[in-house]
């Protein structure tokens, strides 16, 4: 209930939708708070495991809840049976207009062969990530995002050592709900052990060879675990920025946990020290960027640059016919030297980009061509300026 404190972006987009709905988004993010404000008539949760027998019991159950009246009626962790997804697509072909199901998940995995029944014309599909610097009127208490992250529930709790707690068990509870419930692999303790590098890595180029090797697991598992942890929404991968061939670019992809909080709390390290601030910081603006174009159903582009010779920008985010080159920086004090990178870009691009250095600085300043913001206030110019 605590979420309804805080009005999500992406409700109007919800409620302008005529058709269904399916809303994605990983655990706690509000996705079940944010349906009950479309008023359904009917409400079934799957994650209620006597709710879960009862359908997996009986495949024609769910018609025979349904009115005789027209009806709006969520289905929550639908990703549980996806097979439930045929039958809203029978009820849907065969009812024009009567039946309009709002349907949340938090595993694409598990609906990817549901999904392909559900064609195009039938349902919208959404994305909800954490809190957005948006929703919060651009007022964010930077120390408590960098530490606990951005979950409504965390955010909104006042109380330090509940939010460790919660999560504390964050992981614990995703590898039990998540991966283990839903037969996502069967060697858990190496895909928990991958977890957890994985969660102290967020933010770097991806290696799945050296993961592999920490986790004590070979390479194929790697491989695996990662699509697993991205199916389940908890990462997103950061390709290269790519135009030519003119400039070899180093062609791993970054990658970034959906929560700074999550990690903290699968590291059990919520102190945000000077050797660990630069790294959190990053995931934060990713995440920023990355949830305020869901947040309103934009489309974004966000990828990273890198030379041979070393030359790096954090994000390349191409939005609404807009290229911003964009470096995170944790830091108020910014020089010259914080600068190489994006002069690097700007050269290889050869077109027109905007020069953003985000930090925690509280003034706008310019070096050369380069803009200096405080961090929320390039959130602002960005999403602001693509609201059509």
């Amino acid at each position: 209930m605590i979420a309804m404190l805080i009005a999500r972006t992406i409700l109007p987009a919800l409620k302008a939708s005529k058709k269904s709905i399916l809303l994605l988004g990983p655990r706690q993010t509000g996705k079940s708070t944010l349906m009950d404000q479309l008023a359904p008539d009917i409400k079934i949760n799957l994650a209620h495991e006597a709710t879960y027998l009862s359908f997996l019991s009986n495949a024609s159950l769910l018609e025979e809840m349904l009115p005789k009246k027209a009806a709006t009626i969520l289905v929550d962790e639908v990703q549980r049976i996806p097979s439930i997804l045929n039958t809203i697509q029978f009820l849907i072909d065969t009812h024009k207009g009567k039946y309009r199901f709002l349907l949340t998940g938090s595993s694409a995995r598990k609906l990817r062969r549901g999904q392909a029944n559900l064609l195009p014309g039938r349902i919208h599909a959404f994305n909800l990530g954490t809190l957005v610097a948006e929703e919060l009127g651009y007022e964010v208490d930077l120390k408590k995002a960098l530490s606990f992250g951005l979950l409504p529930g965390i955010y909104l709790e006042s109380d330090p050592a509940e939010n460790r707690r919660t999560l504390r068990s964050y992981a614990a509870t995703y590898l039990k709900e998540e991966v283990q419930a839903e037969a996502l692999t069967r060697n858990l303790e190496g895909f928990s052990r991958f977890f957890m590098v994985a969660a102290a890595a967020s933010g770097d180029f991806l290696d799945l060879s050296k993961f592999a090797s920490e986790a004590q697991v070979n390479r194929q598992s790697a491989i695996r675990f990662f699509e697993v942890l991205e199916d389940t929404l908890i990462v997103s991968r950061v390709l290269p920025f790519a135009k030519s061939e003119r400039r070899r670019l180093i062609q791993h992809p970054r990658y970034f946990f959906f929560d700074t909080g999550v990690i903290n709390g699968a590291l059990d390290n919520f102190t945000v020290s000077q050797d660990r601030i630069g790294r959190i910081f990053e995931n934060l603006i990713f995440n920023q960027l990355h949830h305020s174009a869901m947040a309103r159903d934009r489309e974004i582009r966000i990828s990273t640059y890198r030379t041979e010779h070393g030359a790096e920008v954090d994000f390349i985010v191409e939005l609404s016919g807009e290229t911003f080159a964009i470096e995170a920086k944790a830091s108020s004090n910014i020089g010259k030297s914080d600068l190489t990178g994006l002069a690097s870009f700007a050269e290889f691009f050869g077109k027109k980009c905007r020069k953003w250095v985000l930090c925690t600085g509280a003034h706008r300043r310019t070096i050369g061509d380069i803009e200096i913001l405080p961090w929320v206030e390039g959130l602002r110019e960005i999403f602001g300026a693509s609201a059509g």
